[in-house]
């Protein structure tokens, strides 16, 4: 299969499996948000902040280094697999340990068991992790795109009936665990791979002159975006974390989601394509492009159509979680193109350079923290918005440079879609302001004027995303017939 087969397959399989994946997440979500209220996925979240905090050593950049890598033997994977666990292992005794000074801090008392409880999953990811990078080495995201739709149906289903049963928190702690285990469990048994009796330092030493770097990286990245989670919890209340973290989960619904797919596809591709810059640099810009002409649209439209999405998904009781999501949905604008950037800092092995430009934008949050102590929840979200936009700028320069495309050039070229975004999202505005219904009525109005709109001014002014999109859902679903076809005639 030719490189570029195996981008729009990845692509094609990624973008269908993580689509899948979230339609039922959100619909469960919006079930257990029925059922649930705010206090208890605030508790959730303030467990979640250690946990997710855990995910960096464990990886250490390990994962990307084996991407990376051209020839990795099983002696490598096999390291990997090794250290991964072991990390696992540490941290979870050490988050056992430290859960009555989480419950002391965050002054809730139930803290400490759901964290020992939930904790587990550090262990089982732990476990899953090399399993994982071998199939994204392999642009194999056909199976991972089938475990996650499982575990997360079976995960899903299991949450709602515990919920529904009367559990509370714990069906939201027991679903998480539930998920995890049965993802684990798949990517066993689907990959077949099995570590051997070896560990080798030479190995250790190679990966991790790579992977420290980004090690410390994801370090930042994770605390800069668990920070904000750890200071609603701190000094405001497990409410206002439910609410912040439900308003998160619709902006992640396009935004942190399609950076996850593009960051997973586009390095191993690009990684192929490190000893032909040219290419590089032209496969770099159309994913770009592309990437951001769904994301501007999604992210502002979700932004004017906030209100009758919340009102109608999750009811009256999480109405003041809207003004978060739309302002939400203008910083989470800026994490694909953070994804792109880092992307392709990763490829040209530039892993010092990132880091010097995480730690610099990282310290943005600060202002962003000390306004949100003192004005609230609100204020902070645009102090993140302007961070973002900032740090975008940074990393844009020096990739740019890089890559040879100029952050001018990238500016051009997303200008376009930008207007066009804004000009869709004024009208779903306006409909919004003057229409007097539902908000179930106006939230189909809103989707179907969203579509139309998007549909036809891309068709008129011939838009080359628009174009490139529509293009490659022609050739997958020619693909698909052609399948049938075949199918059908050999039988």
């Amino acid at each position: 299969m030719s490189l570029k087969h195996k981008t729009v397959s990845g692509l094609t399989w990624s973008f269908a499996g993580d689509f899948i994946e979230k339609i039922i997440v959100f619909v469960v979500g919006i079930i257990l948000a029925r059922l649930l209220t705010p206090r208890e996925y605030g508790l959730v979240g303030m467990v979640t902040i250690f946990i997710v905090l855990t995910q960096p050593f464990i990886n250490s950049g390990f994962s990307q280094a084996l991407i990376r890598k051209q020839n990795c033997t099983k002696t490598d994977f096999s390291t990997v697999f090794y250290f991964n666990f072991l990390v696992g292992v540490v941290f979870y005794v050490l988050l056992f340990f430290a859960a009555p000074l989480i419950s002391r801090f965050f002054k809730e008392p139930q803290l400490t068991v759901l964290t020992r409880v939930i904790g587990i999953i550090i262990i089982i990811d732990a476990a899953t992790l090399i399993q994982t990078t071998i199939l994204t080495k392999n642009i194999d995201f056909k199976k991972q795109t089938q475990i996650l739709v499982i575990s997360s149906l079976l995960s899903g289903g299991l949450g709602i009936f515990l919920a529904y049963s009367g559990f509370g928190v714990w069906s939201l702690v027991y679903k998480t665990i539930a998920q995890h285990t049965i993802r684990s469990a798949l990517l066993w048994f689907m990959n077949r791979w099995l570590p051997a009796r070896t560990f080798s330092k030479t190995s250790f030493k190679e990966m991790f002159g790579f992977g420290s770097n980004l090690l410390i990286s994801a370090i930042l990245d994770k605390v800069y975006y668990n920070i904000y989670n750890l200071i609603i919890a701190k000094f405001f209340s497990a409410r206002e974390l439910g609410l912040y973290s439900r308003a998160d989960m619709f902006k992640n619904m396009a935004s942190t989601n399609i950076s996850n797919i593009i960051g997973r596809v586009s390095f191993p591709v690009l990684s192929n394509l490190q000893d032909d810059p040219e290419r590089l640099s032209a496969n770099y810009k159309k994913i770009l492009t592309n990437t951001m002409f769904i994301t501007f649209i999604l992210m502002i439209s979700i932004a004017a159509a906030a209100k009758p999405l919340i009102l109608t998904l999750i009811g009256e009781k999480w109405a003041d979680a809207i003004v978060y999501l739309q302002l939400l949905c203008f910083v989470g604008i800026f994490y694909p193109l953070h994804a792109m950037t880092r992307t392709l800092l990763y490829v040209y092995g530039k892993s010092r350079l990132f880091l010097n430009l995480q730690i610099v934008s990282k310290l943005l949050t600060i202002p962003a923290i000390m306004v949100g102590i003192f004005y609230g929840i609100k204020a902070m979200i645009i102090g993140m918005i302007a961070a973002g936009a900032i740090e975008y700028f940074m990393k844009a320069y020096y990739s740019g440079k890089i890559a040879g495309y100029s952050i001018k050039e990238q500016i051009k070229d997303l200008l376009p879609i930008v207007f066009l975004a804004l000009f869709i999202g004024t009208i779903l505005s306006l409909i919004l302001y003057f229409m007097k219904a539902s908000p179930v009525i106006i939230l189909t109005l809103q989707v179907i004027m969203g579509i139309g709109l998007t549909i036809s001014i891309s068709h008129l002014f011939k838009i080359p995303e628009y174009i490139f999109i529509k293009s490659i859902l022609r050739e997958k679903l020619g693909d698909i017939l052609n399948n049938r076809r075949n199918k059908f005639n050999q039988d």
